[in-house]
């Protein structure tokens, strides 16, 4: 004979992610020095981009000047909306749509400073136009060794900058999509059911998200040669950090967070205690890449040389070689 276990749950377990303030009355002291340092942290993040954009916007010429803003304020608009985030619990669904659609902006924004630090669309496509371009890279084809190169032309430009744009438009449209039905009650992240919302809309951003990674891949592995003495590298690893921080990161918490992994402690439920933690972590991360981007994008670089200028200087050469084993002779 089975014998029934009486387990007790709290209820704020079961319950949504707690208001503001009650959140305020349930910090001790360790808990408001926490909240203190985090949020002293976003502040700066937000201070040192501001200032950096001042810089930028003295500094640099239009529309390249543009371009560094919305990529380098990656970092502390993460930070600032995962501090709101941290603080209103209950906000985190539009805190976190919010940062993805300002970083699906990002991942175009890296394309187009790509083809800009060439000197733009047709300085990129005459240097170019004679090459063709390796597409067997991640996320989509980096195991198809076996794809044949691809001549670079005005209408596969196109096609790569639309293969990115179309994310940024279509993560904004999709995420006030889910923001309206969230209010309505029809978008939960815990409903896995076959009829729900978010089981249909975060597979088609997944698939959308690796679609726009594709062409900026590309676009970087045949040119980083190029680019290397603009930190161009280094500029790219911490794009592709902070996808992985934003999007992958925050997925496996919200996988724990569902499962039961991360405990339930009142008044936070498992999946609020796991979103929580999600905006504290990415606070102090974003903080630490703000900083280091200011010894990025706080600086000039020396332009690139147009094609032209490098074929001149290299006939140049061929020209006082040629005069010097004359001499010789």
């Amino acid at each position: 004979m089975e014998e029934s276990l009486n387990i007790t749950i709290d209820p704020a377990c079961l319950q949504e992610p707690p208001l503001a303030i009650d959140v305020i009355k349930e910090l001790d002291v360790f808990g408001l020095c926490l909240y203190s340092i985090l949020t002293f942290m976003s502040c700066v993040s937000l201070l040192l981009y501001l200032e950096q954009c001042v810089y930028i916007y003295k500094k640099l010429p239009y529309p390249k000047k543009t371009t560094l803003m919305w990529i380098s304020g990656a970092a502390p608009v993460i930070a600032t909306m995962s501090c709101f985030g941290m603080w209103i619990p209950r906000a985190v669904m539009i805190t976190d749509m919010t940062s993805n659609c300002y970083f699906a902006v990002v991942m175009y924004k890296v394309l187009v400073l790509l083809i800009e630090e060439l000197g733009g669309t047709n300085a990129f496509l005459k240097r170019f136009s004679t090459e063709t371009f390796k597409v067997s890279t991640g996320p989509c084809c980096c195991c198809c060794v076996c794809l044949p190169r691809v001549p670079m032309s005005r209408r596969l430009l196109f096609f790569l900058k639309l293969g990115t744009l179309q994310y940024a438009i279509l993560k904004t449209v999709l995420s006030i999509v889910a923001i309206i039905l969230w209010t309505n009650g029809n978008f939960d992240l815990s409903d896995l059911e076959i009829t729900g919302t978010a089981i249909w809309i975060n597979p088609f951003i997944g698939v959308l998200t690796i679609i726009a990674l594709w062409p900026v891949a590309i676009i970087f592995m045949n040119t980083k040669g190029f680019v290397r003495s603009q930190n161009m590298i280094l500029k790219y690893a911490i794009y592709q950090l902070i996808l992985v921080l934003s999007q992958l990161q925050t997925s496996i918490i919200n996988i724990l967070s569902l499962d039961g992994t991360i405990a339930c402690a009142p008044p936070f439920s498992s999946q609020a205690r796991g979103s929580m933690l999600s905006q504290q972590m990415m606070i102090l991360e974003m903080f630490i890449l703000t900083l280091i981007n200011q010894s990025l994008y706080r600086r000039t670089y020396d332009p690139i040389p147009s094609h032209e200028a490098h074929d001149n200087d290299h006939d140049a050469k061929v020209a006082l070689q040629t005069v010097l084993v004359e001499h010789d002779v």
